[in-house]
């Protein structure tokens, strides 16, 4: 009963991604007064802030793999119990396995067809493993968070002004999410949210945070 399907990441997955790359770009650039302070220049924060998010890519991409295996591990477990379960026992279980409540709404009839279906199912007879979707998938994170990286270190290429340059670079990163929002808005295919809002929002807070204190 996984609802998980065998693609590299959907779009929200994506998006959240690209979305975390920027906000560990913001972060990082927050603290970019300190290497100023100390007499850094532009090189600096070029080489620091990619490595930033390459250390980042890793641990995010392998933290994707443990999570979906351990998911997956989840889902076989469960659907081993209701095979074997008393049948008032597997209906509790396939209700409490369905998505958004469905399972409430659901007859006894419609649930035992979902038990017949899992019956019919080959018992997976081990663990979960890893497979190559799972780290296709990884190394696809791993490419989104450093990518998100590249457009806000276009302006420490470009200008020598170290000042200026995290200004520029701010700015990028902050339309970058505004556009992540408004797609987060379009796959959410509603407004009681608005995601184009609340995402550049939350990438204002480390850029405030450093500029108050005279970063």
């Amino acid at each position: 009963m996984s609802a998980r399907a065998d693609r590299i990441l959907d779009p929200i997955s994506r998006l959240s991604e690209i979305m975390f790359g920027l906000l560990t770009t913001l972060t990082f650039s927050g603290t970019m007064s300190v290497v100023i302070g100390a007499g850094g220049d532009v090189r600096s924060v070029l080489v620091a802030a990619p490595g930033c998010n390459l250390a980042w890519g890793i641990v995010d991409g392998t933290m994707h793999v443990l999570t979906t295996v351990t998911e997956r591990g989840r889902d076989i477990a469960r659907n081993r119990l209701i095979r074997h379960a008393a049948p008032d026992e597997a209906r509790r279980l396939v209700r409490e396995g369905l998505p958004d409540g469905a399972g409430s709404i659901m007859t006894d009839d419609e649930i035992d067809r979902i038990r017949e279906w899992l019956w019919r199912l080959a018992d997976e007879g081990g663990p979960a493993s890893v497979t190559s979707v799972d780290l296709r998938a990884a190394g696809l994170v791993f490419l989104l968070v450093v990518g998100a990286t590249l457009p806000p270190a276009v302006p420490f290429i470009l200008f020598d002004d170290v000042r200026l340059a995290m200004r520029v670079s701010n700015l990028i990163a902050l339309v970058m999410l505004f556009l992540i929002g408004r797609q987060f808005d379009r796959q959410m295919n509603r407004t009681a949210l608005p995601m184009r809002i609340i995402v550049p929002v939350t990438g204002c807070l480390p850029v405030a945070l450093a500029i108050a204190p005279g970063g």
